[in-house]
């Protein structure tokens, strides 16, 4: 498990997440343009708020809103509520 400040990720996760184009900026202290979960499915769906208009791999558009299908970024809202 990769650990940052009491958070671990499981390593599974990390190996799975390989489109991220933010080298894994929300595992960091500064979390600036971190996607708020606004909706939780079943720790499953994560509609999401995004903070910036930058282009990201595991941001779906659904309507009028977004769903999060980062691994890393799930796994955050899921363990820690971040």
């Amino acid at each position: 498990m990769t650990q940052k400040k009491n958070i671990q990720i499981d390593e599974e996760v990390l190996k799975n997440t390989t489109k991220c184009r933010k080298d894994f900026s929300c595992l960091s202290d500064i979390r600036n343009n971190l996607c708020k979960v606004e909706l939780n499915i079943d720790n499953k769906i994560h509609f999401v708020k995004c903070m910036s208009s930058e282009p990201c791999n595991y941001r779906i558009s659904f309507g009028y809103s977004f769903v999060c299908i980062c691994p890393v970024r799930k796994e955050l809202f899921n363990r820690y509520n971040i």
